[in-house]
């Protein structure tokens, strides 16, 4: 199979856990989290659990000797060489607040990075999606980002997210009390996927973050790749921009 081959997978796997989300909803927001993780408002819901079921059931149907690795703690084994990787929600607290800002994001990767990615939005709804070696797209059709017109720093509109330890957000605030005068400005609207295909779109100039993990941010990266972008690790975190400006807003935003 090529990486395209592979996109269809992505696609109906992140669409069935979106509709299993959709359905989950009204019970979530009547009943709250089902407990937490990394912090007490780090929270988990049945509906997260729900989808990444879904999600895995498809891949194994489909592809038993591939290895899938999700947030909800699941780590499979496989053989293939090709590996999943997946978030079932992302932006949780927003789905529990009833924020329109939540998605599902679904990407495979060889040992040399991510084959295929779709971060799927189904309240707008919008599925963005990437292959390897050929340009992204927004519900089929080819985006184009800021890659090859940036504005300068201080006209960018920049996207980062906040980690749910309180020793790291209090770092981060920081870091976002000296980028902020030197910027047009910051949203955080709390889904590092969407936040990543913003980037790849032209709804933002620049994304960054600390504390995501390969759930959060594969698929993502891919699109961003994708589309011309800088890619960029800092410290425990992710950087994207483009290529003129990756190196100033790195500067400042390296040390988070």
């Amino acid at each position: 199979m090529t990486p395209a081959d592979l996109l269809p997978l992505a696609r109906e796997a992140a669409s069935a856990a979106a509709c299993v989300l959709l359905a989950e909803r009204p019970w979530v927001l009547a009943e709250g989290p089902s407990g937490t993780k990394s912090s007490e408002t780090d929270p988990v819901t049945r509906a997260d659990v729900a989808a990444q079921q879904v999600i895995a059931d498809i891949i194994v149907r489909a592809r038993p000797r591939d290895a899938i690795f999700a947030e909800e703690g699941l780590d499979r084994p496989g053989d293939s060489g090709w590996r999943w990787v997946v978030d079932p929600l992302d932006g949780t607290v927003n789905f529990l607040y009833g924020i329109a800002q939540w998605s599902v994001s679904v990407a495979v990767r060889d040992e040399d990075g991510a084959l295929a990615g779709v971060v799927h939005n189904p309240i707008a709804p919008e599925t963005f999606a990437a292959v390897r070696g050929e340009p992204p797209t927004r519900n089929g059709v080819p985006v184009r980002s800021r890659a090859e017109d940036a504005p300068a720093l201080a006209e960018s509109l920049v996207a980062t997210g906040f980690a749910y330890a309180a020793a790291v957000r209090a770092q981060q605030g920081a870091v976002v009390a000296r980028l902020l005068p030197r910027v047009r400005d910051i949203r955080r609207l709390g889904s590092a996927a969407l936040d990543l295909a913003g980037v790849a779109v032209g709804r933002y100039d620049a994304y960054f973050e600390r504390g995501v993990k390969p759930w959060d941010t594969t698929a993502g990266e891919l699109i961003c790749v994708s589309a011309g972008l800088a890619v960029r690790a800092i410290p425990d975190g992710i950087l994207v921009a483009p290529p003129a400006l990756a190196d100033e807003l790195e500067s400042i935003v390296a040390g988070c």
